[in-house]
């Protein structure tokens, strides 16, 4: 039986490996200012989170996970380079999936390192791959600055690449809105005749709600331009489709993305980037030749991740969630920082799940 004390004991080892690498133990509260995430992620992870408040603090959230309070608590005071550990309590409302905890022990590593980060990404996923050596998994790579650097140089609209920008976390979403900038989905019925009147305003329609006849009439104007903008190009959406259809081992994946970049050239600095991983990875004993990489692999964890990405998986165990996780969030120092920044990665274990799989392989 996997006990509580069984669990964090192994927490406690897996922090102990973190400290012996160079790392510094830190604690964060349980309850998080709900504002912070809230301003972060939007309304949406209202529906993962626990919310609670208070007549003096606000709303509060039940810790859904480490890396928020670990970067604001860096940017506060932290020095550079820094790596820091953790082991603790998160959670996560579970509303669909009855059998997903949605309490349990995370253990984690960051790493806040200017000088190299290619060096940082391979360092932060060979430890924890390392301390997940004998469980029979299979690691997943990918790296959403490649698809962020193809919609930032898109030949598009500011508004348009802003809206993808917002989406990419959301693929069906992010689809729809490609479809419908690509001119591939027709214009739905009802918004054809508001954009073609004259007044779409006229008829003495009632004024309810928070937005004001203004606020309404802005949005239009923002709905007419959109209507009037060429449509995303044949060619670069060829690209785009390519792209995200990736999935090969770390080495040919960067080949081919090498041949889209020939539409897309804006992806070539975060190809290179890939590729200076590549070589750092090799450096620290990862057979590279062997790791998947998937080019949409990441789109549906925490907003902030915003380059390298990765996770560790059960194959035998399709029921069981990532194993571990990670990947690099340099955007959120800089929306954390207060007008300072540091490229920053990291990655978290579940030692709960590291003791079951051990329990069920043996």
């Amino acid at each position: 039986m996997i006990t509580r004390a069984r669990i964090l004991e192994q927490a406690a080892q897996l922090r102990a490996r973190f400290e012996a690498a160079g790392a510094q133990a830190v604690e964060t509260p349980i309850l998080q200012p709900a504002e912070t995430l809230l301003d972060l992620y939007g309304e949406d992870i209202r529906a993962r989170a626990y919310i609670t408040s208070d007549a003096l603090r606000g709303e509060q959230m039940l810790r859904p996970d480490f890396t928020v309070p670990v970067v604001q608590k860096h940017m506060e005071h932290g020095a550079e380079p820094a790596r820091y550990t953790y082991a603790g309590e998160v959670f996560r409302r579970q509303e669909h999936d009855p059998d997903r905890a949605n309490e349990y022990i995370q253990v984690g590593y960051e790493v806040f390192d200017r000088t190299n980060p290619a060096a940082a990404d391979a360092e932060v996923f060979a430890l924890i791959s390392q301390a997940l050596d004998g469980l029979a998994l299979r690691a997943a790579t990918g790296d959403i600055g490649i698809l962020m650097a193809a919609v930032a140089g898109l030949r598009t609209t500011e508004p348009r690449k802003a809206a993808l920008m917002r989406h990419i976390w959301r693929p069906r979403r992010f689809r729809a809105l490609l479809d419908r900038y690509a001119g591939r989905t027709p214009v739905p019925p009802a918004r054809a005749a508001l954009l073609a009147a004259a007044d779409p305003l006229a008829g003495g329609a009632p004024e309810i709600g928070k937005r004001d006849r203004a606020d309404v009439e802005a949005r239009i104007a923002v709905l007419r331009a959109d209507a009037a903008a060429a449509p995303i190009s044949d060619n670069e959406m060829a690209g785009l489709d390519a792209l995200l259809s990736v999935r090969e081992t770390m080495p040919f994946a960067l080949e081919h993305l090498r041949d889209i970049a020939v539409d897309l050239p804006q992806i070539n600095p975060a190809l290179d980037r890939l590729e200076a991983r590549i070589v750092a990875l090799r450096a620290r004993g990862v057979d590279v030749d062997r790791l998947d990489f998937e080019a949409s692999y990441g789109r549906t964890s925490m907003e902030y991740y915003d380059g390298f990405v990765f996770g560790f998986y059960a194959e035998r165990r399709p029921d069981l969630p990532p194993i571990a996780t990670g990947g690099r969030y340099d955007a959120l120092t800089r929306r954390l920082g207060n007008g300072a920044e540091i490229p920053a990665v990291g990655g978290v274990l579940r030692p709960g799940l590291m003791l079951l799989l051990t329990e069920t392989e043996t």
